[in-house]
């Protein structure tokens, strides 16, 4: 099937609307004026034999029983008729006929028939009246209306393609720009016509369009960089130590220490491209992960004991605030388990030694709201809106042997449930993160699509 272009469909589609109106304002024009012309013929017409009939009553009772003197009568009043017009009056004893010359058998009339009464005898009265100038002017009218009609949509069909082209040159140009953009000059941007009409509306959608394109694509370049440059350092410790014990024999003992260097090192990275992929497919929605009913506090109540090993070691002490009531909402236990993992291990990581750190859940109206907070070294205000990017860590932050990927995957997980994280903190003083879950609209979360790594 032929493509055409939008100039040429819309010259066309112009055409045809155009013919159409023509076609009906001269049909509609022809019609009215035709049924004018012979409104007021048939008007005379209904006058004249009116009149006819009220002379003709006249005249027969002034002259009863002559009937030629009634003729002779009614020819002087005929005589003053337009030309070419008739008059037929008959009955069983009476008969008139003006003219008395018989009509063209080629000219067309307009006539009216009437009967009535006059002294006892029953009358009919036709009168007629050339019809030719009407229909010779109507005649005209019509090969005027169809002379002009293919004319005027050929004119205005040129002038349609020639605007159409005016109007659609923008679009030419946004096209040609558009194809020089790659992903090598993102950074270029649709010309936006000074017309503040649909198509400028258009360019600056798309340069929106743009600028969001651009942006994620910085990010997954940086993303690809990152990823690239935590996998090198435990790919490069698994080289060394191997070739390092391949370069001479070595007792059973340092070839074990090497081999368990190397599987530590092997899981971190496992950990690294599991926790990626987890990020990766709840991008794409690949996945699809279950939601049923659960109760937060019998996942922050595990979350605690798994952890408060670790917060026994550095003396930091975990204040648990859960309630005794149940809050339930819609969830992926794992999921959530991982997302609870991730704050409250993070809260006693960047804690000083001795420290506290107090995690509580309460239910409102609407929401059941989680908060872990510490009084730990903090974030500062320059961090703070960097904090759930990927692969991104403070400068407090680093040599503590994290990816920077944890908070990026409780955002995920949180987003999956319809919650909201927000974090308050200041340097030097702590950190707050709040875990809000919608109560009403959890149980219309859909189910999210996300891979969990085992904890």
């Amino acid at each position: 099937m032929r493509t055409r272009s939008i100039r040429f469909r819309l010259t066309v589609w112009y055409a045809a609307v155009l013919a159409a109106a023509l076609v009906l304002f001269a049909a509609l024009l022809w019609i009215a004026l035709r049924h004018r012309l012979m409104g007021e013929i048939d008007e005379d017409l209904a006058g004249r034999a009116g009149r006819f009939e009220r002379y003709f009553e006249y005249e027969a009772a002034k002259y009863p029983g002559e009937p030629n003197e009634v003729k002779e009568e009614l020819q002087e009043f005929s005589a003053a008729l337009p030309p070419s017009s008739f008059i037929d009056l008959r009955s069983r004893s009476f008969s008139f006929h003006y003219p008395d010359a018989t009509p063209s058998p080629h000219a067309r009339f307009r006539t009216t028939e009437r009967q009535f009464v006059s002294g006892g005898e029953t009358y009919h009265l036709e009168a007629g009246e050339p019809v030719d100038s009407v229909l010779h002017t109507l005649d005209l009218l019509r090969l005027l209306l169809l002379s002009l009609i293919p004319l005027v949509i050929a004119v205005a069909s040129a002038g349609g393609a020639w605007l159409s082209r005016r109007a659609l040159k923008p679009v030419g140009q946004i096209a040609q720009a558009a194809h020089a953009i790659s992903i090598e000059n993102l950074s270029e941007r649709l010309p936006v016509p000074a017309t503040a009409d649909e198509i400028a509306r258009l360019s600056q959608v798309l340069n929106a369009m743009l600028d969001r394109l651009e942006a994620a694509v910085k990010t997954l370049s940086q993303f690809v960089a990152d990823a690239s440059h935590e996998l090198r350092t435990p790919l490069a410790v698994i080289r060394t130590t191997a070739e390092l014990a391949l370069r001479r024999a070595r007792s059973p003992e340092v070839y074990r220490g090497s081999l368990q260097e190397i599987a530590a090192e092997t899981e971190r990275m496992t950990q690294l491209v599991e926790d990626l992929l987890t990020l990766a497919r709840s991008d794409t929605g690949t996945v699809e992960m279950p939601l049923a009913p659960l109760d937060v506090r019998g996942v922050l109540e595990s979350v605690c004991a798994e952890l408060r090993g670790l917060a026994d070691v550095r003396r930091i002490r975990i204040e648990a605030s859960l309630g005794q009531d149940a809050l339930l909402i819609l969830a992926n236990g794992p999921a959530l388990h991982r997302l609870f993992m991730v704050l409250l291990d993070n809260a006693i990581k960047y804690s000083r030694d001795g420290g506290e750190v107090h995690l509580a859940a309460e239910r409102s109206d609407s929401h059941i709201v989680v908060t872990v907070a510490d009084s730990g070294i903090g974030i500062s205000a320059a961090d703070l809106p960097h904090i759930f990017q990927r692969f991104y860590r403070a400068d407090s932050a680093r040599g503590d042997g994290g990816y920077g990927l944890g908070l990026s995957l409780a955002e995920s997980i949180a987003k999956a449930h319809g919650a909201e994280i927000e974090v308050y903190s200041r340097e030097g003083e702590g950190s707050v993160f709040r875990v809000k879950f919608a109560v009403r609209a959890s149980h219309r979360v859909s189910s999210a699509n996300l891979q969990l790594s085992p904890l």
